[in-house]
């Protein structure tokens, strides 16, 4: 696949949320969306992105911004790292892959000198359209909030 730019359209997504809820990007026009892309539920750094964009969820809804999250994770765990947090927005379960995959962010990683296949953490600002506005892919997880206002000149 190729790999997505700013200015192209968005690949459409539909999946579960956390209440096991058929979440798609239709149901976001006329919004921006903050499409994040994580590896695991209760990991140090995937807890730490969610819990700033959470922290800061009031506000990305004052400027009509929606924030959703993907992992290959299930609904079940969604729901439990959701409730332990107390996060407001949508997870999406894609224990198959296919959004991970869509948007190009499911690859090959490096750690301790062996190769394996995972999320490469990312996020998309998708616009109002259905275009793609930013593409973040050194995600700073403790200001992630702070990282996108500074890009995207909120």
């Amino acid at each position: 696949m190729e790999q997505l730019t700013i200015g192209a359209a968005a690949p459409h997504f539909e999946g579960l949320n956390q209440d096991g809820k058929l979440i798609s990007l239709q149901d976001f026009k006329g919004k921006k969306v903050i499409l994040y892309f994580y590896p695991k539920d209760n990991t140090p750094g995937c807890t730490a992105e969610s819990c700033n964009l959470s922290d800061n969820y009031d506000y990305w809804l004052s400027k009509g911004v929606e924030v959703v999250g993907v992992s290959p994770d299930s609904a079940a765990s969604h729901q439990k790292f959701a409730g332990k947090f107390g996060f407001r927005f949508n997870l999406i379960a894609d224990t198959e892959k296919k959004i991970l995959q869509d948007y190009g962010v499911w690859g090959e990683k490096f750690n301790y000198g062996k190769s394996y296949m995972g999320v490469i953490r990312t996020t998309f600002v998708i616009n109002e359209a259905g275009i793609i506005e930013q593409i973040v892919n050194k995600v700073d997880t403790k200001n992630h909030t702070e990282q996108l206002i500074k890009e995207l000149k909120f």
